[in-house]
């Protein structure tokens, strides 16, 4: 009889089963797993396989794509930077603006565009480029208005220049900056920068270039909108006149008012400025200068609920704005350039075309369609302002009671008050100042931007301003490169 601790010897069977790969197996370890015959996944496995397979799939061609047509073009582009330079010259520089989309609290998205599709083609072709980003709406137009005018009052002898008019071998003159200026171009991203960049180029040349400061500017106006006056007492006592007494308060609390008021009278400032007197007028020139080729890249910023379909879209097919931006930096390294197409010229002032009938296109079409992707929010966005606007002056006699009972030591101030002081008359007419300077420049910005106002023209744009297009097609062999 054998022992309980003996083992019965397997079966026949179970020898001849375990003999090949399945005894390998057990004797040396490995999982048995790998000897099982496979088998199809279940339903909710091969779903999963699929679309995880599928979406990996269309991310890596688009991912390729896109890295294959941006080397393409920068094989296209790589001689240039392998050209020799003398150990004073300066490679081309270009200038890139940029500025807000609407609705967007990302003041940097049509930058990061650039950086992400224009660039990486200019940097392989050695081209050095400088960025003005307008922040907030109106900024762009501004910016460029105030450089016209700066250089018009320089070369009217209004002002001095800032530097040095004798060239040096780091420094170029006045006419060699003009010339690498028209060599170099602009860089236009979306149709809101075009419509800045036009209107501040309007501005620049029709505009007085008279030195204003507008903070000055917007102080004197409010200063006579009565919104910081003194009400009148009800039992004040008049003299013969009419007229009330002037109290010791009233004089004091004026007299404060004017000495620590920020607003600045224009007269005042006029009278110690050096700049040109308010008499003299200064006409717009003629013909202006020709301006450096304009880039015009298209760009649409997708943002809202309702652009996530697209957005998703999008994501699979970067290939397509990989293609665009690089085509659009290809056109400006190649710097082939054609005359700016305007609206027809109308020699007696009418219109040529009815209402009805619709214009041809132009380039001040640029992008058009990029327009109708602005949120719905943002065409409320001057009633916002008004609406902001209201809210703020409704507390402000308050806040400005409060400022003054406090001042003259009239009651004592609340805990609340002791540990969190009110602005004092003064801040409340700085505060003003700042909240009605921003209100009025993003109604400005918006008048620039909004999407049925058409881009700014002037006829004198005509023979002065151009494009950079597509050059002409060389045959290349491809293999080659």
């Amino acid at each position: 009889m054998s022992t309980s601790g003996d083992k019965p010897p397997p079966p026949a069977s179970q020898g001849s089963s375990s003999s090949g790969v399945r005894a390998a197996l057990r004797y040396t370890g490995l999982p048995v797993w790998l000897a099982k015959r496979p088998k199809l996944p279940s339903r909710n496995w091969l779903i999963f396989i699929g679309v995880t397979s599928s979406v990996l799939g269309l991310y890596t061609y688009d991912r390729k794509k896109c890295k294959d047509i941006r080397e393409k073009y920068i094989r296209r582009v790589a001689h240039l930077a392998q050209e020799p330079m003398d150990s004073m010259e300066l490679p081309r520089k270009v200038t890139v603006y940029a500025c807000k989309w609407p609705g967007d609290e990302d003041v940097n998205r049509s930058l990061k565009y650039f950086r992400k599709y224009v660039k990486p083609v200019l940097v392989a072709a050695a081209i050095d480029y400088d960025v003005i980003n307008g922040r907030r709406h109106g900024d762009l137009a501004r910016q460029i208005s105030d450089k016209i005018n700066a250089n018009r009052r320089i070369d009217e002898g209004l002002e001095a220049p800032t530097s040095s008019p004798v060239p040096t071998p780091t420094r170029y003159s006045k006419e060699e900056l003009a010339i690498r200026e028209l060599q170099g171009g602009s860089i236009i991203i979306g149709r809101m920068t075009f419509k800045e960049y036009m209107e501040g180029l309007k501005r620049g040349w029709t505009e007085s270039p008279k030195r204003i400061d507008r903070e000055e500017r917007f102080a004197h106006e409010l200063e006579g909108d009565g919104r910081f006056d003194e009400p009148e007492p009800e039992n004040s006592v008049s003299d013969l006149s009419g007229e009330p007494i002037p109290t010791k308060s009233r004089l004091m609390s004026v007299e404060n008012a004017r000495a620590f008021s920020p607003y600045k009278l224009a007269s005042q400032s006029n009278a110690t400025s050096p700049s040109v007197s308010s008499t003299s007028v200064i006409p717009p020139p003629e013909t202006i200068p020709p301006q450096p080729p304009l880039l015009l890249v298209p760009f649409t910023n997708r943002i809202g609920f309702r652009q996530i379909p697209m957005m998703i879209v999008d994501f699979f097919n970067q290939r397509a704005k990989v293609k665009a931006g690089a085509e659009a930096a290809y056109r400006l390294v190649m710097a082939h350039a054609r005359p700016i197409s305007g609206p027809p010229p109308s020699p007696t002032g009418a219109p040529l075309f009815s209402p009805d009938e619709r214009l041809p296109e132009n380039d001040l079409d640029f992008d058009r369609l990029g327009e109708s992707y602005y949120q719905k929010s943002v065409l409320s966005f001057r009633d916002n302002i008004l609406k902001a606007r209201e809210d703020y002056y409704r507390t402000l006699p308050e806040r400005l009671a409060t400022a003054r009972a406090l001042a003259r030591g009239e009651r004592e101030p609340t805990k609340e008050e002791t540990n969190h002081p009110p602005l004092t008359e003064v801040e409340l007419r700085q505060e003003r100042l700042t909240k009605e300077m921003r209100w009025r420049n993003n109604e400005d910005g918006w008048e620039i931007i909004r999407p049925d106002k058409d881009v700014a023209w002037d006829e004198r744009f005509r023979g002065s301003l151009s494009i950079f297009t597509d050059p002409p097609e060389e045959p290349t062999n491809e293999n080659s490169q």
